[in-house]
């Protein structure tokens, strides 16, 4: 009877010692997916205007407060649901103000400027986009002729756009041969670029453009090697979800498992 009473006694103890252990894990690992969303890239780069709230319990994830931009909805949850220990994300973000109506100049024009932001082989900070009836003008200052070219093909490839008149001004420092654009080495020599920010903006780079929004991507990264899955309808559209995703801040190379089909 006394060996029973101390058995039951060592099992209460110790199973009283898992649930504490548990219960201070998940503590743990929701203050790090807390902490690691405010110190992410995404969110200290395109966010950071935003008033975003973000707290988990076990895992489950709920973002509230106010974005300037519908698009940074979307950017805030892939950026949390890419994180380890992130069971789900419950999205209650809310715009700010009214942003502009679908399909006006202003609302064609901050779709542009997202796009070439989330690339690092166009320089979107000097690159000045204004649009009229679905036509795109860009002015600025290009690093290069391969650059300027890699801006207008963006551009043209946004949903909604109809035309692109590119004015760029190309540096003569940058038509020297072997130059280099001004933001290729942006991930090499400036911050680095989380994983779960990596996941992020190639899965909004993908929606952005017209060529690839509807397809069904699953992007995964690891230390920079981002693998993307699903399916295409040819080679060309497989081979451009490769382009575009490769060039997105962050990314060192990109494994291609889509399938044909």
């Amino acid at each position: 009877m006394k060996k029973n009473i101390c058995f039951l006694a060592l099992a209460l103890s110790l199973s009283s010692s898992m649930v504490i252990n548990t219960t201070v894990f998940a503590s743990e690992m929701d203050d790090r997916i807390e902490s690691s969303a405010k110190q992410s890239y995404v969110f200290r780069t395109y966010l950071k205007n935003d008033n975003i709230k973000v707290v988990s319990k076990g895992g489950e994830t709920t973002l509230t407060g106010t974005v300037t931009e519908e698009s940074h909805k979307a950017l805030a949850r892939d950026t949390v649901a890419s994180m380890p220990g992130v069971k789900s994300v419950d999205n209650k973000l809310t715009l700010k103000s009214a942003g502009p109506a679908t399909g006006s100049n202003a609302w064609l024009v901050t779709k542009v400027k997202l796009t070439l932001l989330f690339h690092k082989n166009v320089n979107a900070s000097a690159t000045k986009v204004s649009a009229q009836n679905g036509r795109i003008t860009l002015r600025g200052k290009a690093a290069s002729m391969a650059q300027k070219d890699l801006t207008t093909e963006y551009a043209a490839d946004v949903d909604g756009v109809t035309g692109v008149k590119n004015e760029m001004l190309v540096a003569d420092a940058a038509t020297k041969k072997g130059a280099a654009p001004a933001e290729s080495k942006m991930d090499a020599a400036g911050e680095s670029v989380d994983d779960a920010s990596v996941t992020a903006l190639v899965k909004a780079t993908l929606l952005y453009h017209r060529s690839t929004s509807a397809l069904n991507t699953g992007v995964e990264t690891k230390d920079g090697l981002v693998t993307l899955s699903g399916k295409a309808k040819n080679a060309a559209e497989k081979d451009l979800a490769e382009k575009l995703a490769s060039d997105v801040h962050g990314v060192k190379k990109v494994v291609n498992n889509i399938t044909v089909g």
